[in-house]
């Protein structure tokens, strides 16, 4: 395919995703089965012009007056990528199978693309609902700091990884893996940076021996820094109450040396089907998977019931909006709905509520989310806190790692894209008194 006619695909999939509301992913993987013709280079610049389109979706429909997939294509090109009239035009030449050429009101529009959006309301020049502005504000205090951290958030994220240290040593997997651009983690001690590709199409990881041996894990390094400052030690009895498909609970198990006890559930069992071959792979065996019998609701049989009051440390890996991960995730940004938040509150406060019980006296609880939103960091941590006097803010433990980001009330810590590197995690930790 020719670059006109990736830029012609990628308006397609996004009229697609507009008019059926499904993730991008889907429809992408749709668009490629259906069109054999287009190989992996192809298919990987498709993908990479669609995500930059939904990074910067609401400036790029800003510029052009217009929301309509031709529109955005065409003013993400101009913002994201600088490109001038002429450049787009070029791409929009009407030949073969690019999109028909550019009218006169489109080429002034991306010739004026930066004048005017300097000009636009916040939410605009930082890509995210106008119905955030309120709580992101709030997050980051002042509108220079917001339109730094979101348009952060609007940037291709490079791909981590964190060496399973039960296996390997971060130097041997370096070295393995510097023909791919790797390079050492500067956050995590145990990890390592791959550059995003420029066209989108990376090396894959799943099938490097070294994966295959499991001697390191996909991982972003802010999600490592949460589990480091866990403080989780050999010797431990350990949960984690939202393991998921268990990258946290890896990177605990290897921060315990296989020496312990970890166990981990999550309120859906399914969730846990991909931790078990994760498990075989990293040479864990200090960990006990405790899957509900169906879905786990408050009130609920407990597959922990035998550790109430004994754990050592219970890290609630909360289900939140996800808006830490809009690097990754930027269509989730414009699916994101009013009501969702309030839901992911009430499974927050849930999770809280569970895990209270299980933490011995002296004991700690570790919260984290994937999120920038106070709603879902500070007030969760305040409300526990109020309904839980037998706790007490405490401070994250010491990983060696300082601490590269947002102070937040209760000693919890906010990492982000712009000010730590990496995707954005919230972690407060809290002791039983």
């Amino acid at each position: 395919m020719t670059p006109a006619a990736r830029v012609n695909a990628a308006i397609d999939v996004l009229a697609e995703l507009e008019s059926s509301r499904r993730p991008a992913p889907d429809v992408l993987r749709d668009w490629g089965r259906a069109r054999r013709y287009a190989g992996s280079r192809d298919r990987a610049a498709v993908a990479t012009l669609v995500y930059d389109c939904l990074r910067r979706r609401l400036s790029a429909a800003f510029v052009m007056d217009s929301d309509s997939p031709r529109a955005v294509v065409a003013g993400m090109l101009a913002v994201a990528r600088g490109m001038d009239a002429d450049a787009v035009a070029a791409l929009f030449s009407g030949e073969r199978h690019a999109p028909a050429p550019l009218t006169q009101a489109e080429r002034a529009a991306i010739a004026g693309a930066r004048g005017r959006l300097a000009a636009a309301p916040l939410h605009v020049r930082g890509d995210f609902p106008e119905w955030l502005a309120g709580e992101i504000l709030r997050a980051f205090g002042d509108e220079t700091a917001v339109l730094c951290e979101m348009q952060a958030l609007c940037e291709r994220a490079p791909v981590d990884i964190r060496v399973n240290t039960l296996k390997a040593d971060p130097a041997t997997v370096l070295e393995r893996l510097a023909w791919m651009g790797a390079q050492p983690g500067r956050r995590a001690p145990a990890a390592i940076r791959l550059p995003p590709p420029p066209d989108g199409q990376g090396q894959s990881l799943q099938a490097d021996e070294g994966f295959v041996r499991g001697w390191f894990e996909v991982q972003d390094q802010g999600s490592q820094l949460a589990a480091l400052y866990t403080g989780a030690a050999p010797g431990e009895t350990v949960v984690d109450l939202c393991a998921g498909a268990g990258g946290k609970t890896l990177a605990l198990a290897a921060m315990m040396r296989n020496e312990g006890r970890l166990l981990a559930t999550d309120v859906d069992p399914r969730r846990l089907a991909a931790l078990y071959p994760r498990l075989d792979r990293a040479g864990v065996t200090c960990v006990e998977a405790r899957p509900p019998r169906g879905r786990w609701r408050p009130g609920g049989p407990e597959p922990l019931a035998d550790v109430t009051g004994a754990a050592d440390l219970v890290l609630v890996d909360a289900p939140c909006t996800g808006t830490g991960t809009w690097r990754r995730n930027p269509d989730a940004k414009w699916r994101l709905r009013p009501g969702a938040l309030a839901e992911r509150r009430r499974e927050q406060e849930a999770a809280l509520e569970r895990a209270a019980p299980l933490v011995r006296p002296g004991g700690r609880l570790v919260y984290v989310t994937c999120s920038v939103l106070p709603q879902e960091n500070d007030d969760a941590v305040a409300g526990f806190l109020a309904r839980h006097p037998e706790f007490v803010a405490d401070a994250l433990a010491d990983a060696g790692v300082g601490r590269p980001g947002h102070e937040r009330p209760h000693g919890a810590l906010q990492l982000t894209p712009a000010r730590s590197g990496v995707d954005g995690f919230y972690v407060a930790s809290l002791r039983r008194r």
